[in-house]
């Protein structure tokens, strides 16, 4: 789920044409022509790679219908995606971009690596991973844009949840959870037992940071904040007033940490003066909103349920 924010917030999807573009499976040419319009065939279903009619050198990912990511092709610091902007403005907050940090990162999610691009530009020393469950996606994603080589940004084809399980302890920096099977993240990326993994995985001072989508019942996200809040010491969230006040359909960004989050004036004022101007809850507002919300756990598997013990596949890089 994601909402457009470079013209006052636009709906992050866009009307069906009258007759849908066929699709295609050329993955060898799409890599070396760079993105072409069109439906592709990918692992999971399909995604279309739109040209953006207000930005010559932007493009739309839409996958399995849904819009996913978006990518201006001379700019990796423009992010379209306001709730992509917010999480950009969380981690320069903690890390100022002119202090260059060799800062470690992991997406879970990649689509169009759409922050993992920018987090190049802004921090050029940074190594990151993007894990990506779909394979020819992320083949599609290295083949149509300029995405930095291996070491510095690699992309890992596998299971999330998966993924970060093998991860070395404190490894990480940022892990930055932005994963959707339709409107909602997948179950077993929100639990307690997850959280535990992540914050093993981090590194001391690190920050877990999640896009959660929800309704105007906020249940999701109450859950994911009680979640949260219940593995870190430290939370934080980030939405703007309407979200806030369950008004519509969108996304939070929430953020846990076992180091406070500094009262940053600036990113107070960063966060308002974008197209959708957002607002910061602190640790005892996020836990106030948290209040009564379920703590998610992972299902207690049956004894008897086929493969429950089966090892699942491993997980493929590419460079």
């Amino acid at each position: 789920m994601a909402r457009r924010g470079k013209s006052g917030g636009k709906s992050g999807g866009r009307k069906a044409v009258a007759a849908a573009p066929a699709l295609l499976d050329v993955t060898k040419k799409a890599s070396a022509e760079g993105p072409a319009e069109g439906v592709y065939y990918i692992d999971t279903g399909d995604c279309e790679l739109i040209a953006d009619q207000d930005n010559s050198t932007g493009w739309l990912l839409r996958i399995n219908g849904v819009m996913s990511s978006h990518i201006d092709l001379a700019d990796p610091l423009f992010l379209d995606f306001e709730y992509m902007r917010w999480m950009s403005a969380l981690i320069e907050s903690r890390w100022p971009t002119e202090s260059r940090p060799r800062l470690r990162g992991l997406h879970l999610g990649g689509g169009a690596c759409s922050l993992a691009r920018y987090f190049h530009a802004a921090y050029p020393d940074a190594r990151q991973v993007v894990v990506e469950l779909d394979g020819k996606l992320a083949e599609y994603v290295r083949g149509w844009f300029d995405l930095p080589k291996a070491p510095l940004l690699r992309l890992r084809v596998g299971e999330a949840r998966a993924v970060t399980e093998t991860l070395t302890p404190d490894t990480r920096d940022f892990i930055i959870r932005d994963v959707f099977a339709g409107a909602l993240t997948p179950l077993p990326l929100t639990t307690a037992e997850f959280n535990g993994h992540v914050r093993r995985v981090l590194a001391p001072g690190g920050i877990y940071v999640v896009n959660s989508g929800d309704g105007p019942d906020l249940k999701n996200a109450r859950e994911d904040a009680a979640t949260i809040a219940a593995a870190f010491e430290h939370t934080l969230i980030i939405a703007d007033p309407a979200m806030l006040k369950g008004r519509r359909y969108g996304n939070m960004v929430m953020a846990g940490s076992d180091q406070p989050f500094d009262d940053d004036p600036q990113l107070a004022r960063r966060l308002l003066g974008g197209a959708v101007p957002a607002h910061v809850w602190n640790d005892d507002k996020v836990r106030a909103f948290a209040a009564g919300a379920q703590v998610r756990h992972d299902p207690v598997p049956r004894a008897d349920e086929p493969g429950a013990d089966a090892p699942g596949p491993q997980p493929l890089v590419t460079g």
